[in-house]
């Protein structure tokens, strides 16, 4: 399952929210014994902010975590970038994805090609191609490996992260029709959060 939270475009106090609920998922999923791993995280402007956080769940209490989570999360606190304002309610969004509906990983949708690694390691470096880059078809995205000297074990690698970045595009695609969902009906869903916080955002 793919969870990610937003801030929706809203200011640095509900990045600084987005962040801070990341941390307690994280906390909270390691207490329930739900494997929760970052898969990106989208800084903010403001140092501790994130414009987004999408992450991979898995484990048995799974359905109960996200019924918790998934929805408007209201965040009530005192902004810690602006001394004398007055709105203390930040809103984020956490929406869940069962991979099972996301298009399937095929490692036939990607190009594989070799170059020279570059790089520390000697004149033996350059001259033998051991670096792989691999381009995701479909989506046009790119990795290299060129980790290891061999150029199997760089294949591999390289297969690894281009599938962690396709999962994450996707999600993000699915995401920025949340996001848009979200934000149309921002006013109905702030009225009915899912979860409310009240503590302050440092």
């Amino acid at each position: 399952m793919m969870i990610q939270i937003t801030s929706g475009k809203g200011p640095a106090e509900c990045c600084r929210v987005v962040a801070c609920v990341q941390s307690l998922m994280m906390k909270q999923a390691k207490q329930q014994g739900i494997k929760l791993e970052v898969l990106e995280n989208k800084p903010g402007e403001q140092n501790g902010t994130l414009l987004s956080a999408t992450m991979m769940a898995g484990g048995e209490n799974l359905g109960a975590f996200i019924a918790e989570w998934a929805g408007t999360v209201q965040w009530i606190a005192q902004s810690p970038y602006r001394r004398f304002h007055k709105r203390k309610n930040w809103f984020v969004g956490v929406a869940a994805f069962d991979i099972k509906q996301m298009p399937q990983w095929n490692p036939k949708d990607v190009k594989l090609e070799t170059c020279r690694s570059s790089g520390p390691g000697g004149q033996n470096v350059n001259k033998v191609e051991t670096a792989v880059r691999g381009t995701h078809q479909p989506s046009g995205l790119q990795v290299m490996a060129m980790d290891s000297r061999s150029q199997l074990e760089n294949k591999k690698l390289c297969l690894a992260r281009l599938e962690a970045k396709v999962m994450v595009w996707q999600t993000e695609q699915l995401m920025q029709q949340q996001q848009h969902q979200w934000q149309q009906h921002n006013q109905l869903l702030r009225g009915n959060p899912v979860k409310t916080i009240k503590a302050e955002l440092v």
